[in-house]
């Protein structure tokens, strides 16, 4: 079970994700504990904890103002992901200990197939996919033998689409039989390249295994410029309503469902 403090700070960042508070709002203990029905004690480690995060800052005087990230930053964050996570696969290729994890990688590349096959895009079946991509990008992240990548990475899957192994769809795509095939044609088409990956990392292709897991990565980058073009004025907001995305994170640890690489 989290802590008072955590599930706070959970609310509060969904909150201003959410635009529920204004860009350079004032926050104050008091406020939130009276909004929440708290003690000023788990308010003032909840806002410790989304100052780490960049989410608000301290004020020159008492208190703290909101930071809330915009499209730009999320656009931003899926570069450093992106980045972070071509380094890794470079990494785990040329890693000696790289066989003893490659039935794993197998393993989420087999199911992702199976659910495409089955050719379902309800919620049971997305929840699935996305817990076998995260396991995908998880497990190359853990087997680079570089702990600072993971550990980067950590830092900003707090924000929508950065939690490892996030996918994104377009629930009105999904919403007609066409956007269904065209959206199970995506994913045969990602899980090609998880495969290409896989193949680079067994063999020890250092080049390889960064370049696709590059490609793979920006994936995101375009499907979020896909609704900027429908919204010149896309908010995060926005983003979120669009793709159904959920702005906290699964508690299994998985990446909330309805995103995607």
């Amino acid at each position: 079970m989290e802590s008072i403090d955590t599930e706070l700070a959970a609310q509060i960042r969904s909150d201003i994700i959410l635009g529920m508070y204004g860009r350079r709002e004032r926050l104050s203990e008091a406020q939130l504990s009276e909004t929440h029905s708290v003690s000023r004690t788990p308010v003032r480690l909840a806002l410790r904890m989304l100052e780490h995060e960049g989410l608000i800052r301290r004020s020159k005087g008492r208190g703290y103002y909101v930071n809330a990230p915009t499209v730009k930053d999320i656009l931003q964050a899926v570069a450093v992901r992106g980045h972070l996570e071509s380094l890794a696969a470079r990494l785990m290729s040329q890693s000696p200990g790289r066989h003893n994890v490659m039935p794993d990688l197998e393993v989420a590349i087999d199911e992702i197939d199976r659910l495409i096959n089955v050719g379902k895009m309800d919620d049971a079946s997305l929840r699935m996919m996305q817990a076998q991509n995260a396991a995908f990008h998880k497990t190359i992240l853990e087997g680079c033998g570089n702990d600072y990548v993971g550990f980067t990475c950590s830092r900003i899957s707090h924000l929508p689409m950065l939690e490892v192994g996030a996918m994104m769809f377009d629930r009105q795509v999904l919403s007609t039989a066409d956007g269904i095939a065209r959206s199970l044609f995506r994913l045969k088409l990602g899980n090609s390249q998880h495969k290409v990956i896989f193949e680079a990392i067994q063999s020890g292709d250092p080049v390889r295994a960064e370049g696709v897991m590059r490609e793979h990565s920006n994936t995101m980058v375009e499907y979020i410029k896909v609704f900027e073009k429908r919204d010149e004025e896309l908010t995060i907001k926005d983003l979120i309503g669009y793709s159904g995305i959920s702005v906290i994170p699964a508690k299994n640890g998985s990446a909330p469902y309805d995103e995607v690489t």
